[in-house]
């Protein structure tokens, strides 16, 4: 067996196995580089949440402003869809809740579905208020995503999805 000679440390190693190893390390590289920029990306997100929050009141936390397009969105219009949708705490929930209602983003409603139940809605203040935040967040991503060719998008959405499964 040949010995790679490039590299004193693996000097007696097969060749394969150096070329297996030097791979190995490329992909941990790539992968340590892959979470550095997904901190970096994340973190960039928090501070979005935190400037659209403050877009809709300055009291506003970036949960609370989850919390309130959820609600907006009607993706989630119940405390246990919010926090099944953000995977958060009841008390969390209930806090920004209290806290949306007290600003005059949110009412509680009779559900109409169940006069029993009640659902939560936003108010037209809070509806402007959330469309205002969001049209500031796309266009900032609008400005970053334009610098790209379509075929860089495409690539970028099916790598995102397959990441996301």
């Amino acid at each position: 067996m040949s010995a790679s000679t490039d590299d004193p440390a693996r000097e007696g190693e097969p060749a394969a196995q150096a070329a297996a190893h030097s791979g190995s390390v490329d992909i941990d590289q790539a992968v340590s580089r892959v979470e550095h920029e997904l901190g970096r990306l994340f973190a960039r997100i928090r501070v979005s949440w935190r400037e659209a929050a403050t877009t809709v009141h300055p009291d506003l936390q970036p949960l609370g402003y989850q919390v309130l397009t959820s609600i907006a969105t009607g993706k989630a219009t119940s405390a246990g869809a919010i926090i099944e949708r953000l995977q958060t705490d009841k008390s969390a929930v209930s806090r920004h809740v209290r806290q949306l209602e007290q600003l005059g983003l949110v009412e509680s409603v009779p559900d109409p579905d169940d006069r029993r139940a009640r659902v939560l809605v936003a108010t037209e203040l809070a509806q402007e208020r959330v469309a205002l935040a969001r049209s500031r967040y796309e266009a900032r991503l609008a400005e970053r995503l334009r610098r790209w060719s379509a075929e860089d998008l495409d690539r970028f959405t099916e790598l995102l999805a397959a990441f996301g499964d």
